[in-house]
Order: C-alpha cells, then sequence, then structure tokens
C-alpha cells in the first residue's frame, strides 16, 4: 500500500505538531506560575520577569505560527489531544 505525501504538508503537520506541543508546555508552565504564585513562592520581581517571559514566549509562538501558516494545523492538533484526553478521562471515570 503506498501513501502519497506531500512534502509540503507533511511539513507543515510535524510544525504543527511540534508548536501544538510548545503550547502545551506552555500551559502547564503558566498553571504553575499561577500555583506558585497563589502559594507565595514568587517575590514580586520574579512575578513581573515571569510574566514577561510568557508574554514574549506567546508572542513568539503566534509569530511562528503565521510565518509558516501553521495556525489551522496546529489547532486541529490541539483538538485532536482534546478529543483523545477527554476520551481517556471518560473511560476512566466510567
Amino acid at each position: 500500500m503506498n501513501i502519497d505525501l506531500d512534502k509540503g504538508d507533511l511539513k507543515q503537520g510535524v510544525l504543527g505538531l511540534v508548536i501544538a506541543v510548545v503550547e502545551i508546555v506552555r500551559d502547564i508552565l503558566k498553571a504553575q506560575a499561577v500555583r506558585r504564585m497563589d502559594g507565595k513562592g514568587l517575590t514580586g520581581q520574579e512575578i513581573e520577569r515571569l510574566g514577561r517571559t510568557l508574554m514574549e514566549l506567546d508572542r513568539v509562538i503566534e509569530e511562528i505560527k503565521e510565518d509558516y501558516g501553521v495556525s489551522e494545523s496546529v489547532k486541529k492538533v490541539r483538538d485532536s489531544l482534546d478529543n483523545l484526553a477527554n476520551g481517556m478521562v471518560n473511560g476512566i471515570s466510567s
């Protein structure tokens, strides 16, 4: 069985997957930062630096998605992973 893959589509898909994983890691970092702030584990200066860094990361991710035209690919990957995670959680809770 032959699978026809367009090289451009493959690159878009791989880059979309990589950016989606980076976004997930970013979301985890944001959640952890909020927990640390709520727990008073950060100084005011550390909170400022963390906020600036996360905002810069958001900007860079959006810039890469626009530059390479992978916004839709990233959305599809994120949606697929969300559906997979929801299915697993629902399967465990059943």
